[in-house]
């Protein structure tokens, strides 16, 4: 939308019309035929812009319900920025919302004088006109129907025809608002009279009450509980004054949600108490406006009905209790058993069970002839067994019995114990039978003689161990010693050999240098050349030594630790300024990321230069094209500083990350070796690492690039 930023806001003079009456009758059929406004409101700006020359318009509309101005439709305007289009009609001292109440069309130009309240209008910058819609006597007791927002190729006044248009649109637009209301009244007023007659077909009392509880709506029923005329006795009226109280009790205490409770009532034509159950929903009224729609039913009746039912149930449940005593004690006992126990008649059936015996002689679930076999056998076996005690006169009877598992068919060996069970009349009631899982038992007579022959396998080789663990200590030992002794002097042979490499190689370079600098004299280009090449070849001689000394310092523990306080921007800067040469010599970009508030550590500085140092050149080294990145991050709650080196180079495999910290260790590539190197490095890195309580950590893909980060104590270190 276009800010209107100068405008003219004065009436527009009326100019002729020169439109016929065939065209002005064709635009009264169509907006008659048509009983939509937003259709109506689109036919009148194309009637309008193919007879009055109208280039772009907009048709804004009153909106009564939420007091707004609004956008309805447009021509040459896009739709969204249409429907955007909205302003508040209680705005008065709003542009439009004047022309709306002041019933002439109004000419908006870009004439330089400043507008006090620029305002915006889907037009854009186009001077325009706001022509009201409706009549001029309409308009002058109340706010039209709408406003037409109109722009051509001229800023002249006004036509009749446009005038003529706009009247006709605002009438129609008002009879068809008018014919929507009555639409909306009378299916309203068909609704309520439906809702009232259902309402009045429930028996059990509705009412419908506003947010301070008073009552909107009652059926008959409601009615009964809650409302008494000057006819009623003051028996009825104290009765229904009581009721009122305490329903709007339980409705102050209701949630905000749908609910449910109970409500004592009054019957105010016997004056017995009935009980309610009351489920509320709040409901919205109006706009603004909630209410609460009650429904109460009466479950005097089926409260007591169920108190009697709950009676008669505990009792039924105390007589099945007493009757079940005797046979609930005999369960117990069965069931706490873990053995096998069964119950059986004179006649040799069984009659009880426990679970242990139920998984013995009885099927499962699903049917299984195998399974079925074994059952069988178990149940023919016992019964044989229990025969044996009705053949004798002894009232007790043990033996041992072979019996089947019915899942898995393994023999089970059990020992049985019958006993008869009889009457106090010396009658034979039943035979009891306890079924003993013999087969533990016997595993542990084995187990125990397994044991006892292991255990005096397991003592003489033990004894034989022992003698044979002495003699492998007493060779450990030794070899130990004698490991200690070779490090030891391997260490010093280190040391002497790399100072005595030192002097003579010290000696080379000097003389070389001399040479290069022309001190003996001049030199050809092919001599330079090649003393150059002896004296790149002894620096790096030196820097191997240098590392075998660094290697042997720190093995034998005599490698010192100089604690200072250093800033790590500054150790940075110093970094990069040695490498910037190497830096030179490479298509690479190398970046640095420090964070503004890092502290300061105390440490060795030189180490952790050295460190740094190392892991740059490799980044540099490794890196045939890409980038080089340093980056230093302060972790607070883990107390360490970390220096980190990314490079997008060759990358390390995952097979050789476990071993390049260790001594001569280098990646298996054709880059790598190409590169040289003794492999001393990085070892020299975690070890300097290790010696000032930090470490470092590698992160690699083959082909992707390395990050190796160094970790540092936040906090001072001893000396």
């Amino acid at each position: 939308m276009g800010s209107v930023a100068h405008l003219d806001v004065l009436p527009v003079p009326r100019g002729g019309g020169s439109i016929g009456a065939k065209a002005k009758l064709s635009l009264v059929d169509a907006l008659l035929a048509e009983h939509e406004v937003r259709p109506c409101a689109l036919l009148a700006l194309r009637w309008l812009a193919r007879h009055t020359g109208i280039e772009r318009a907009l048709c804004l509309a009153v909106d009564p319900e939420s007091g707004r101005l609004a956008g309805l439709t447009g021509l040459g305007v896009p739709p969204a920025a249409v429907d955007a289009f909205s302003l508040d009609l209680a705005d008065r001292a709003h542009p439009l919302v004047v022309s709306l109440s002041g019933g002439e069309p109004v000419a908006f130009h870009d004439s330089g004088q400043t507008v006090p309240r620029p305002f915006e209008t889907p037009l854009g910058h186009s001077s325009f006109h706001a022509v009201p819609l409706g009549s001029s006597q309409h308009l002058q007791q109340e706010l039209g129907p709408g406003l037409l927002l109109l722009t051509g190729a001229g800023d002249g006044p006004v036509t009749e025809d446009v005038l003529w248009a706009a009247e006709l649109l605002g009438t129609r637009l008002a009879a068809l608002g008018y014919r929507r209301i009555q639409a909306d009244e009378r299916r309203h007023k068909r609704e309520r009279s439906l809702l009232l007659a259902v309402i009045h077909a429930v028996t059990d009392p509705i009412l419908l009450t506003d947010a301070d509880g008073r009552i909107l709506i009652a059926n008959a029923g409601a009615e009964t509980l809650l409302t008494a005329g000057e006819e009623k006795r003051e028996g009825w009226r104290r009765a229904v004054a009581l009721n009122n109280m305490l329903f709007s009790a339980s409705h102050f205490t209701a949630e905000s949600g749908p609910t449910r409770r109970e409500l004592l009532l009054v019957d105010p034509s016997e004056g017995k108490e009935l009980l309610f159950e009351v489920l509320s929903t709040p409901v919205a009224i109006r706009a603004g406006e909630n209410g609460i729609v009650s429904v109460l039913r009466n479950v005097t009746d089926l409260r007591r009905a169920t108190e009697e039912i709950e009676e008669n149930y505990r009792r039924l449940r105390l007589a099945e209790a007493a009757t079940r005593a005797e046979r609930d004690r005999l369960d117990l006992i069965l069931n706490s058993v873990l053995e096998p126990i069964l119950v059986t008649d004179p006649a040799g059936n069984i009659v009880r069970m426990n679970p242990p015996a139920e998984r013995m002689f009885t099927f499962p679930g699903r049917r299984n002839s195998e399974v079925e076999r074994r059952v069988q056998a178990n149940d023919a076996v016992f019964t044989s067994f229990v025969s044996n005690l009705y053949a004798g006169q002894s009232l007790r009877w043990r033996g041992e019995l072979n019996l089947l598992d019915p899942r898995t068919g393994a023999t089970i060996p059990v020992e049985a114990i019958s006993g008869r069970v009889v009457s106090k009349h010396g009658e034979e009631t039943a035979v009891v039978t306890i079924l003993h899982d013999l087969t533990e038992a016997m595993e542990k007579a084995l187990l125990y003689e397994q044991v006892k022959r292991h255990s005096e396998e397991l003592r003489e080789k033990v004894r034989e161990a022992t003698a044979e663990l002495a003699e492998q200590n007493e060779l450990l030992r030794r070899q130990a010693f004698q490991l200690e002794q070779a490090s030891a002097l391997k260490s010093q042979f280190l040391a002497n050999v790399s100072h005595e490499l030192r002097t003579p190689l010290n000696a080379i370079m000097g003389y070389t240098h001399l040479m290069l600098e022309g001190v003996s004299g001049a030199i050809s280009a092919a001599q330079q050349d090649k003393l150059a090449r002896v004296d790149a070849n002894a620096r790096h001689l030196l820097s191997v030594i240098n590392d075998l000394l660094d290697i042997t310092r720190i093995e034998s523990g005599k490698m010192p630790v100089q604690v200072e306080r250093i800033r790590l921007p500054e150790l940075i800067d110093e970094v990069m300024t040695e490498v910037e040469p190497v830096i030179a010599g490479t298509r690479l970009a190398v970046t640095r990321s420090l964070p503004e508030e890092l502290p300061d550590i105390e440490t060795d500085r030189q180490k952790v230069k050295q460190i740094v140092l190392n892991l740059l050149s490799n980044a540099l080294k490794f890196t045939p094209e890409g980038s080089v990145a340093i980056r230093l991050d302060h972790h607070g709650p883990a107390g360490e500083i970390s220096i980190a080196v990314s490079d997008t180079g060759i990358g390390i495999a995952e097979e050789n990350q476990k071993t390049i910290f260790e001594a001569f260790e280098q990646a298996d590539s054709s880059y790598a070796r190409r590169q040289g190197g003794t492999g001393l490095g990085l070892t020299i890195c975690r070890r300097l690492a290790s010696l000032l309580d930090g470490r470092i950590a590698l992160a690699s893909r083959l082909g992707e690039g390395s990050t190796f980060t160094l970790f540092l104590p936040a906090n001072s270190r001893p000396a």
